[in-house]
C-alpha cells in the first residue's frame, strides 16, 4: 500500500483527543446494560433533532437503510417514480430500486453538481412520487425551488444528508426541508461514528412513529408487529460516541471552511482548474473539496508522486455502473453528470489538515501546471 506523505483523510486528527471520553462512553454502556435502544440512542436521537431544527429524529443503522426507510416510510414503492440526481453516490439509488420504484435521473446543474432543479418538472409523470434531492460535497440544493415544485404536484421530498451536516439554505439546516430526510455518519462524514450508524429525520409524527416501528421488526410494542419491519436501529455504542461529537460538528466545519478559503484563493486562476462555487442562500460545509479538470488523471498521477493522496467523486456515474446496465442509459444521457466525472478531484480536506500541508499541495499543483 502506497505510504502517502498526506492521505486524503487522517480520522486520527478529530478521533484521538476524544479517545478517553470514547473510552469512558464504552465502560457506561456496559455498566448500563442496555446495548439495544438505550438511552444514549435516545439522548443522540433528541441532540440531534435539535441540532438540525426538527421535531423527530430516528437512530438507524447506516445511511443505505436510512434512504430505504425513509421511502418506505412515506408509502414509495412497485409503479411509483422517483427522481434523483444522475450525479451522486450510487446509494441514493439504490435506495430506490431496493424498494421497487422506477429511477428517474436528473442532470447536476453545472456550477454546484447538485440536482438541476430547472430540469425536474420535465420528467414529473402521473406516476412520480418523491425527489430525493442530494446535497452533495456538504453543499445544500435550492431547496425553495425543490420544495416549490413538490408543493405544485403534490409530490414527497426525502433529503439525502449524507454528505451535508450542518450546512444551511436561507439560514435552515439541510435536513429539515423535506417531508422526511436521512442521512449517514459514516466515519469519514463531517458528524461521524466509529463504524456505521445513520438517521432519518422529519417535522411529521406519523412518520416518525411509522419508521421507528419500520427500524424495530414493524414492532412499537414488544412482541406486538404491526407492520412487515427489519432491524435498522442505531448501535447504543455508536450513539455514545456521536453525543460525544455532535457538539464539535461546528467547529469541524468551520476548520473545514477555512482550509477551503486557502484553496479558492491560492489556486484561482491556476492551470484550467474550476473551482467549487456554493451557491447564493447556501453555506457549504465542504464534506468534499472538489476542484474539475481537463487533466485531472494526469494531475492526481502527479500529487500521488509527491506523496498527496486524492480521490475521484465519483468517477463512473451510477448510470453506467453494471449494476444498472439494465437500463440502458447512454453514456452522453446526462452530458453535465458525466463531465464532473470525467474532470473531477478530490483534496484533502479534513480538521487537522496543517498550514504547512496545504502549502504544500497547493505548490505541488501549481508546480504540475507550470
Amino acid at each position: 500500500m502506497t505510504q502517502y506523505k498526506i492521505p486524503y483523510l487522517n480520522l486520527q486528527h478529530v478521533n484521538s483527543p476524544l479517545q478517553a471520553a470514547y473510552q469512558t462512553a464504552i465502560v457506561k454502556v456496559f455498566q448500563n446494560s442496555n446495548y439495544i435502544n438505550g438511552v444514549y440512542c435516545a439522548d443522540f436521537e433528541k441532540a440531534y433533532a435539535d441540532y438540525t431544527g426538527t421535531a423527530y429524529c430516528s437512530g438507524l443503522s447506516n445511511g443505505l437503510d436510512a434512504l430505504i426507510l425513509s421511502l418506505k416510510t412515506l408509502g414509495v414503492g412497485v409503479g411509483d417514480e422517483v427522481i434523483v440526481p444522475a450525479h451522486t453516490y450510487i446509494a441514493t439509488w439504490l435506495a430506490v430500486t431496493h424498494v421497487g420504484a422506477t429511477i428517474v435521473p436528473v442532470d447536476c446543474d453545472p456550477a454546484t453538481y447538485n440536482i438541476d432543479t430547472t430540469l425536474i418538472e420535465e420528467k414529473i409523470t402521473p406516476r412520480t412520487k418523491c425527489i430525493i434531492p442530494v446535497h452533495l460535497y456538504g453543499q445544500p440544493c435550492n431547496m425553495d425551488a425543490i420544495m416549490a415544485i413538490a408543493n405544485k404536484h403534490n409530490l414527497y421530498v426525502a433529503e439525502d444528508n449524507a454528505q451535508a451536516h450542518g450546512a444551511t439554505f436561507k439560514e435552515q439546516k439541510t435536513g429539515s426541508f423535506g417531508h422526511i430526510n436521512a442521512t449517514s455518519f459514516y466515519p469519514g462524514k463531517n458528524l461521524g461514528a466509529i463504524g456505521d450508524a445513520g438517521a432519518i429525520t422529519t417535522n411529521s409524527a406519523d412518520l416518525y412513529d411509522k419508521v421507528t416501528r419500520l427500524k424495530n421488526y414493524g414492532s412499537s410494542v414488544k412482541y406486538q408487529h404491526t407492520m412487515l419491519g427489519g432491524n435498522n436501529r442505531l448501535d447504543e455504542l455508536q450513539a455514545a460516541f456521536l453525543n460525544l461529537k455532535l457538539p464539535l460538528l461546528d467547529g469541524y466545519n468551520v476548520e473545514r471552511n477555512r482550509l477551503a478559503a486557502i484553496y479558492n484563493t491560492q489556486l484561482a486562476g491556476v492551470g484550467d482548474i474550476v473551482l467549487p462555487h456554493t451557491t447564493l442562500g447556501a453555506t457549504h460545509v465542504y464534506h468534499i473539496y472538489i476542484i474539475r479538470s481537463g487533466r485531472r488523471n494526469q494531475l492526481q498521477e502527479y500529487l500521488a508522486a509527491n506523496s498527496v493522496e486524492t480521490l475521484i467523486h465519483y468517477p463512473t456515474a451510477a448510470y453506467n455502473q453494471a449494476a444498472y446496465a439494465h437500463l440502458g442509459i447512454g453514456e452522453d444521457t446526462y452530458p453535465n453528470a458525466a463531465l464532473v466525472a470525467d474532470t473531477c478531484l478530490s483534496l484533502p480536506v479534513y480538521p487537522g489538515l496543517s498550514d504547512g500541508d496545504m502549502e504544500y499541495i497547493i505548490n505541488i499543483i501549481k508546480g504540475f501546471f507550470t
